[in-house]
């Protein structure tokens, strides 16, 4: 019988593969590369290259293709045969290390914000060697990146890994303060938990919203919902866990460590988690795992609503991004050990994180703003759109203690009893879990936990890198010139939680007093949209630290609020002509032709008994006359909303002319056809409900 262990990562050209089929130059000057981020020498390539292809025909593949993530969300690809004629008219299979390297894909099919005018189409795609090429189908995909002709990065992950080389350069000065020259590289690493929902392929082609915008854009509430509680870690329908078990296999086959899976908070909604890699790769990975997801729903005649709140009334789902930093000799550096309270190393590493996220709170919004996720943020689902940091009793005692010069008692180590024999005591952890936590300290780790589901990792992580490695320069800068290092040390630890304690809050980040404590005391942010956030991607500060840590350029930056805008308003536009849409041709002529029959069965009622009242048909009549006449007022004026924002051209001000004008009269016009499903009989709705959708699988 074929064990996971038989066939875990067969798709993917990994370490293991790599030693069995290269050279052993070639393969240690390929690990340097990876492992310690020395340039690439060229001369390697043709020897990967060929072993490479090898491998991939050897498992079936006849095509290769240069794997990357421009800015539209998703991947992309473009395949090319490794064919090559020969002499007698047959063919030969090659792939040389040029194709290896470089690739050229039209740079002007895809958004550029400007970089790129449409005629000018030379774009490259380049391998990037620190993350593992894998087989798809048939096709060997290559992991690149992606830029323009004049060198401008294109993409997400050119931005993330350097990120991820400020983060190293900063990180590797502190810890040789503290006497480690053994450490030669400091990673980021991630592990994302990915929430999504299932539904069944039938009731998805029914429902133009979902196909147009991969959220429902009408549905009145179910009876049930998510009140009982009663879903999450529930047990997992037969049809759920035969799409588990499958989907499981296909992400294994590829390397993805998929690890937990269980039912989450709503009807129809799941989560599954992969175990920690280093962020670059867990950046690939989860794209890839979205990938998988979708075809895996399909074979079994579901469909995957990665969407961030596809339904109404119901928690969203959002994507919890778990990072921590750690060396290369595996040092973790945001474990705080058995005693933080002496863990200089450790403490200052903390306050890098602490720092970070409150001089750049704007730059972790904006990360993660959406259309989609703008409808989650600040509900009782998700965290608020405030960033704050989550710190628990023990570490925020710590920070109390050296802030003020007080002894540290050390917190108390507490064994949990349950109160029954035969079940194990154990130690209770120092710090609780906080769901309403934008930004939590989770034992080793810290969850940013305001992602959405279909957002790329690669955004948040890009920023929190240089974030932290901008806290990190300005430390070593300091203690590099310091005449007493400790003391020095000490002083900077001190200050640091003195200047930025307004970013920690301990409480319920869903309360309304917190809200208004950290925007009117604290002077904390509260972005609550998209065009709110966005814009302060060019404040001075913003560009000023990621340019100085060449994480983007400032035309790349530019660039980017352009394109992020530019979704934002196409993305609620399609849902805007989709609403009106669904109202003129499907849901107004079920209200009506309910109506009609209403009447009708009035009218034969009478002509039989016309002694019995009809007061019920009468006004029913009335009732669905009237939502039928606010459907189309309604209608009619989201479509004159539409006409106006389409005629600006700015796409800033368009995009506050969506936020403010065209999504209110979205609601309004909703709120009316969801009544009229509340009152129109079943067989006359055109499409299935929240409750075949919820609870249809």
């Amino acid at each position: 019988m074929e064990t996971v262990s038989d066939y875990f990562g067969s798709q993917v050209f990994d370490d293991r593969v790599m030693k069995a089929t290269l050279p052993a130059k070639v393969y240690n000057s390929l690990k340097k590369t990876m492992d310690e981020g020395v340039p690439l020498d060229v001369s390697v390539a043709n020897a990967v290259a060929n072993a490479m292809k090898d491998w991939a025909v050897a498992r079936g593949a006849t095509h290769y293709t240069h794997w990357f993530q421009p800015l539209t969300g998703i991947t992309a690809e473009k395949h090319d045969s490794f064919i090559t004629p020969s002499p007698d008219g047959g063919v030969i299979m090659e792939f040389s290390g040029k194709e290896l390297i470089q690739g050229e894909p039209d740079a002007s099919s895809f958004p550029s914000g400007g970089i790129r005018a449409t005629f000018e189409a030379r774009g490259y795609t380049a391998w990037d060697p620190t993350s593992y090429a894998f087989i798809k189908g048939k096709t060997l995909c290559i992991p690149t990146a992606f830029c323009s002709y004049g060198g401008e990065a294109l993409d997400k992950k050119t931005p993330l890994l350097r990120s991820m080389a400020a983060l190293n350069k900063q990180a590797l000065r502190i810890l040789r303060l503290f006497g480690n020259t053994t450490a030669k590289t400091v990673r980021s690493s991630v592990g994302s938990e990915q929430e999504y929902f299932l539904v069944t392929k039938e009731a998805f082609d029914k429902r133009p919203d979902l196909r147009y915008t991969g959220r429902t854009l009408f549905g009145a509430k179910p009876p049930k919902g998510q009140q009982l509680e009663d879903h999450y870690f529930g047990v997992i329908k037969p049809a759920v866990a035969a799409y588990m078990e499958d989907l499981n296999k296909e992400l294994w086959k590829l390397g993805i460590l998929a690890k937990t899976e269980h039912n989450e908070v709503a009807p129809a909604q799941h989560e599954i988690a992969p175990i920690y890699t280093t962020t670059n790769m867990a950046t690939d990975q989860n794209q890839l795992m979205m990938e998988i997801m979708q075809k895996v729903a399909a074979r079994h005649g579901l469909v995957c609503l990665l969407h961030e709140k596809p339904f109404a009334g119901v928690n969203g789902s959002g994507k919890h991004n778990n990072w921590s930093i750690a060396t290369d000799t595996g040092v973790n550096l945001m474990a705080p050990g058995e005693t933080p309270y002496e863990n200089a190393q450790f403490l200052l590493f903390l306050c890098a994180v602490i720092q970070a996220v409150d001089d750049y709170q704007d730059l972790l919004r904006l990360s993660v703003a959406t259309a989609g996720n703008d409808h989650r943020l600040g509900a009782n689902e998700a965290p608020p759109a405030v960033v704050s940091i989550f710190l628990g009793d023990e570490l925020n005692a710590v920070l109390e203690a050296l802030e003020t010069g007080a002894p540290y008692k050390g917190a108390e180590k507490k064994t949990l009893k349950l109160g029954v024999d035969v079940l194990p005591k154990f130690p209770q952890d120092s710090t609780d879990r906080n769901r309403t936590s934008p930004f939590a300290f989770t034992g080793n780790k810290f969850e940013f936990r305001m992602l959405g589901s279909s957002n790329s990792i690669a955004c948040a992580n890009m920023m929190l890198n240089a974030a932290v490695a901008e806290s990190l320069m300005k430390y070593a800068d300091v203690l590099e010139k310091a005449s007493d290092f400790k003391s020095a040390l000490h002083d900077l630890i001190c200050q640091t939680i003195r200047d930025h304690k307004r970013i920690i809050f301990n409480g319920n980040g869903y309360d309304e007093s917190w809200i208004k404590e950290a925007t009117e005391v604290r002077g904390l942010l509260n972005y609550r949209t998209t065009p709110d956030c966005m814009p302060r991607l060019l404040d001075k500060k913003n560009v000023d630290m990621l340019t100085r840590h060449g994480v983007f350029t400032e035309v790349e930056l530019k660039s980017r609020c352009e394109i992020m805008l530019e979704n934002y308003c196409k993305s609620v536009l399609i849902e805007a002509n989709a609403m009106t849409e669904m109202a003129k041709t499907l849901i107004a002529p079920a209200a009506l032709a309910y109506t009609f029959e209403v009447a009708k069965t009035a009218e034969a009622k009478k002509a039989l008994a016309p002694d019995l009242p009809c007061a019920y048909e009468t006004e029913l009549v009335k009732k669905l006359s009237a939502v039928a006449d606010a459907i189309a007022v309604r209608t009619e004026a989201l479509e004159d909303a539409i006409v106006q924002v389409e005629e600006i051209e700015d796409v800033i001000p368009q995009s506050e002319a969506i936020r403010d004008s065209l999504i209110p009269k979205m609601v309004e016009l909703r709120v009316v056809c969801d009544k009229a499903e509340t009152i129109t009989a079943k067989k006359f709705w055109p499409y299935p409900t929240y409750g075949d959708l919820l609870f249809g699988v």
